[in-house]
């Protein structure tokens, strides 16, 4: 029987275990060893630090903040919007038949008597108005076509 095919004691095992796990811990050659750098210098007890600069690399792109900014204002606007919603609803809650007729009423009273005024306007306005059309040459008719393309672009063919 051969070496390679026949389980391990457990004592071979146990030497086995130790040798992988020790290879696995050894540093590697081509791999530069760590080093850390503790800067001796004391630190003042009391009294001005000089500063210590700080540069940000941060880097936002315009879109992003008027997005930001947009969505502020729109949040803020709808918490408005949802404020004055709830006030005209909690006032709505209360109403009674009684102050809904002493609002429309008067509202009511005024359109019947703005109807009744055009109605008196437009009848004199008729009475007076000629119908009769009187012509005092040749009558030329044309047909004309338009034909729209765009916003405010038109053409007449005749």
């Amino acid at each position: 029987m051969s070496t390679e095919n026949r389980p391990l004691s457990d004592a071979e095992a146990m030497v086995e275990a130790r040798r992988i796990i020790d290879s696995a811990w050894q540093p590697d050659p081509q791999v530069p060893a760590a080093t850390s750098y503790v800067d001796p210098t004391p630190v003042p007890a009391y009294g001005p630090t000089p500063p210590v600069p700080q540069p940000d690399h941060r880097t936002v792109p315009p879109w992003a903040a008027g997005v930001a900014v947009a969505s502020i204002g729109v949040g803020a606007g709808i918490t408005g919007v949802g404020c004055g919603i709830w006030l005209v609803l909690q006032g709505l809650a209360s109403i009674t038949l009684a102050s809904v007729l002493f609002v429309t009423l008067p509202i009511a009273a005024l359109a019947a008597v703005l109807v009744a005024v055009g109605s008196v306007v437009r009848g004199v306005r008729t009475a007076s108005a000629e119908t009769h059309h009187h012509y005092a040459g040749p009558v030329h008719q044309e047909h004309t076509t338009t034909n729209n393309r765009w916003f405010g672009r038109s053409t007449n063919n005749r």
